[in-house]
């Protein structure tokens, strides 16, 4: 009986039988959501190898300053100060770091880098004492070398 009196009142009152009104809530799509999950890895997987060489250069100058390859040690030194300079320019951060936040809401230490996130969060403290280290020492025996 009550019902019936709900489904007729409106009606008589002039207004619109109830109807559900339903709120659009957006569900995030697996199909869209996929480009942006494939560009992210992309750029990972470019930062990593970017990574990769700058890291193997850093740790080939001492190996070569100690060999007496010292040309090549310097030409390594200039190659990594440049990316010093990107990195210094950019404040502090690789320009890829904020590529690859376009597409994540993640903030992690490694979010735009395949590293463990302890290496990711210390690379530039374990990296540029490497390379500090690796010019004064390519330095020291360059004048060593010249001083002969």
């Amino acid at each position: 009986m009550i019902d019936k009196v709900a489904r007729i009142w409106p009606r008589l009152k002039g207004a619109q039988p109830h109807r559900e009104v339903t709120i659009p809530v957006p569900i995030p799509d697996d199909a869209a959501a996929a480009p942006a999950a494939r560009r992210l890895v992309a750029i990972k997987a470019i930062h990593t190898i970017v990574w990769a060489f700058f890291a193997g250069c850093i740790v080939t100058i001492p190996i070569l300053a100690c060999l007496g390859r010292l040309r090549f040690a310097a030409a390594l030194i200039a190659v990594t100060f440049v990316e010093v300079l990107v990195i210094a320019l950019n404040n502090g951060s690789c320009p890829l770091t904020g590529v690859a936040a376009r597409y994540t809401p993640d903030r992690r230490d490694n979010f735009d880098i395949y590293l463990p996130e302890w290496l990711a969060r210390h690379n530039k403290r374990i990296f540029g004492a490497l390379y500090a280290g690796g010019v004064i020492l390519t330095a020291y025996l360059w004048q060593a070398h010249r001083a002969v």
